[in-house]
């Protein structure tokens, strides 16, 4: 049981839920409610596939290739840098005139939402999930690792359908001064998180 909730409380830091409904409620400004609630549960169902491959074969995978979890956490960050500086300069969403809300496909909102499933499904976020998963695995299940998997993204998903909820649908108003700076501000983080990641990972890689 302590297992679990450290599991929970390790990946509730590194996906954190907040940060992606925000990040959610920016990306999906131009879409109605029952479009927002359908991609709020297309992006935790990709996160969650993501997460449990990591949890079942992510060691394995990386050992094939030869890249040590510490190269694998600078590019990842280093590719969440990026998104963030995309998010920084505004640009973090299509336009209704790029991309219309009604003639969109899903494969289309899907490309829309990768900055935030690359967000929870971070390098630190599937660092963590292997580590859960080598250190507490029985019978080759990494059961810890998948509970707290669960766990966090019902609690994420949740969050997103009421982000999903308060808006109006059909509402394509332009963003408003504090919408965007929210949406800057969150930019600012994710380069943050990115900068750490790369920090971090190098200075483990060469300390090894």
């Amino acid at each position: 049981m302590e297992n679990h909730l450290q599991a929970i409380a390790t990946l509730f830091s590194l996906v954190n839920p907040m940060v992606c409904a925000m990040m959610f409620t920016s990306l999906t400004k131009d879409r109605t409610t029952p479009q927002r609630m359908a991609d709020a549960t297309r992006a935790i169902l990709t996160i969650a596939v993501i997460l449990v491959i990591a949890a079942f074969a992510g060691a394995s995978i990386l050992k094939v290739f030869g890249i040590p979890l510490d190269v694998f956490s600078v590019a990842g960050g280093i590719v969440l840098s990026f998104i963030g500086f995309t998010m920084l300069a505004g640009s973090g969403s299509p336009t209704p005139s790029a991309l219309s809300s009604e003639a969109a496909g899903p494969s289309q909102w899907g490309a829309m939402l990768a900055p935030m499933v690359l967000f929870a499904a971070s390098p630190g976020t599937i660092t963590g999930v292997i580590t859960t998963a080598a250190a507490h695995s029985r019978d080759g299940v990494p059961l810890t690792a998948l509970v707290g998997i669960g766990v966090v993204l019902t609690a994420t998903w949740l969050f997103l359908l009421i982000v999903a909820r308060g808006s109006k649908a059909g509402d394509q108003k332009p963003p408003s001064m504090a919408h965007d700076m929210v949406s800057r501000y969150m930019g600012l983080i994710v380069i943050a998180m990115g900068i750490q990641y790369v920090m971090t990972g190098y200075k483990a890689f060469m300390g090894g």
